[in-house]
C-alpha cells in the first residue's frame, strides 16, 4: 500500500463503437489463441447539466428548476437519469466487460444526483461507489468519479482549483480538477478528470485560460511521477480542445530525458478517429473531438506487469444520436434550442480497454 501521499500542486502553472487501435499488435477479443485476458472498461462521459430541480442559492442555476426556463421536473431529471445509466451499462458490451470499471463524468450539479444515477435499474446490481467534491464553478457544475469498488480500490482522492484571471485581474471560477489515487486490482494507478474552461467568447479568446488548465494538469502528472516513477496515469475530460490543440500538446508533454522518455509522455489513442473526421460533438455542421482518454507510457509497455492499454473508441449506439431533421446524426440532446427533446447528452462518451493475462493475479 502506498502511504503518505503528498501532491506538490502549482495554482497557476457499423457497430456501436469506433475504435482507435493501439500500435502494437493488440489481441482481437477476450481471447488471442490459447491466452484469455481480462479485460477492464474506462470512461468519460459529460452528462449534459445533470442539475437536480432544487433552486441553490449559492449557483446560478435558476434554469434548470420547475419554474425556470427549462421546466426542468422530477420526471425529465428521471428520465434523463434512466437513459444515462442505461448508456453507461452498455458500453463494453462488445468485450463482455460491461458495464464499465471507472467511469469519469463531468457536468454534474452534486454528489447526490450521482449517487442516485448509480441506483438506477441499469446500474443498482453492481457494487459502484462516488467520489464527487463541490468545485466554484458559477453553475455548480462539476467533475467526478464513479467506479466499481470491486475492481478499483481508492487511496486517495483530492481536488485541485484551478485560479484564472481575466485581463482585468478579476477571478474567472471554473471546475476543479480531480486526482485519485488507487489500485484498480493490483496495479497502482493514478486518474485525473476534468472539464476545462469553455470557449465561450470564441475559442482563440478563451485559448489561454485552457492554456493555464493543461500547465495545471501536467503538473499535477509531473509530481506523481516525481513521487512515483512507475505510476499508471490516466488523464480524462471534456477538455474543450481538439488533439491538435495547444493545450493538449502541453498536456501530452515531452520527455527532458531518454530514460524518463517511458511514462512522461502521454499517448492519446483518440487523435486517430479525429483525423478521421470523427468527434463528440457537432456544432455548426462541424465535429469536434473535446472528450479524450490519455495514457502514460506505462500503459503500453508489452512487458509491463498488470494492465496496459488495449484500444480505445468513441461510443455513439443510435439511440444517443439525433433521429431526424437538420441535426440527424448529431448527439440526441436534452434540450435543444430551448425546447425539450428528452435526448440523452450534447456529447458522446468515449471509452477505453485496458487488458492483462487472465493468470495473472488480481486481489
Amino acid at each position: 500500500m502506498k502511504n503518505g501521499i503528498a501532491f506538490a500542486l502549482l495554482a497557476l502553472i457499423g457497430q456501436h463503437a469506433l475504435f482507435c487501435q493501439d500500435p502494437h499488435k493488440a489481441i482481437t477479443s477476450r481471447q488471442s489463441g490459447k491466452s484469455h485476458y481480462l479485460i477492464r472498461t474506462i470512461v468519460f462521459y459529460n452528462l449534459e447539466n445533470l442539475f437536480d430541480t432544487r433552486n441553490d442559492s449559492l449557483t446560478l442555476d435558476d434554469d434548470r428548476t420547475p419554474e425556470g426556463r427549462d421546466h426542468w421536473t422530477g420526471p425529465r431529471l428521471n428520465q434523463k437519469l434512466l437513459h444515462l445509466s442505461q448508456t453507461l451499462a452498455e458500453i463494453g458490451t462488445d468485450m463482455k466487460a460491461n458495464p464499465p470499471d471507472i467511469i469519469g463524468v463531468c457536468e454534474v450539479e452534486n454528489e447526490g444526483l450521482l449517487r442516485t444515477l448509480i441506483q438506477q435499474p441499469a446500474l443498482r446490481p453492481f457494487p459502484y461507489e462516488v467520489i464527487h467534491f463541490d468545485s466554484p464553478d458559477p453553475r455548480g457544475i462539476d467533475v467526478g468519479l464513479l467506479f466499481r469498488e470491486d475492481r478499483f480500490f481508492p487511496e486517495e482522492s483530492k481536488s485541485v482549483r484551478l485560479l484564472l484571471y481575466d485581463e482585468a485581474g478579476v477571478r474567472k471560477y471554473t471546475r476543479d480538477q480531480l486526482i485519485v489515487l488507487g489500485y484498480l486490482d493490483t496495479d497502482f494507478i493514478g486518474i485525473l478528470v476534468n472539464h476545462w474552461p469553455s470557449r465561450g467568447g470564441g475559442p482563440i479568446r478563451s485559448r489561454e485560460h485552457r492554456k493555464a488548465a493543461a500547465l495545471l494538469q501536467r503538473h499535477l502528472i509531473d509530481s506523481l511521477l516525481y513521487r512515483y516513477p512507475e505510476i499508471k496515469i490516466i488523464s480524462m475530460g471534456d477538455f474543450n480542445d481538439d488533439p491538435k490543440d495547444a493545450s493538449l500538446g502541453i498536456l501530452k508533454g515531452k520527455s527532458w530525458e531518454k530514460e524518463q522518455s517511458l511514462n512522461r509522455e502521454l499517448y492519446n489513442p483518440l487523435t486517430k478517429a479525429y483525423r478521421r473526421g470523427l468527434g463528440t460533438l457537432a456544432y455548426r455542421d462541424r465535429w469536434n473531438l473535446f472528450d479524450q482518454i490519455l495514457f502514460s507510457g506505462a500503459w503500453r509497455e508489452k512487458a509491463t506487469e498488470g494492465y496496459r492499454f488495449w484500444k480505445a473508441g468513441i461510443f455513439q449506439a443510435d439511440y444517443l444520436k439525433t433521429p431526424s431533421g437538420r441535426y440527424q446524426g448529431y448527439p440526441f440532446r436534452t434540450y435543444a434550442g430551448g425546447l425539450y427533446q428528452g435526448g440523452y447528452s450534447d456529447h458522446f462518451p468515449v471509452f477505453a480497454y485496458v487488458i492483462r493475462p487472465a493468470g495473472a493475479r488480481t486481489n
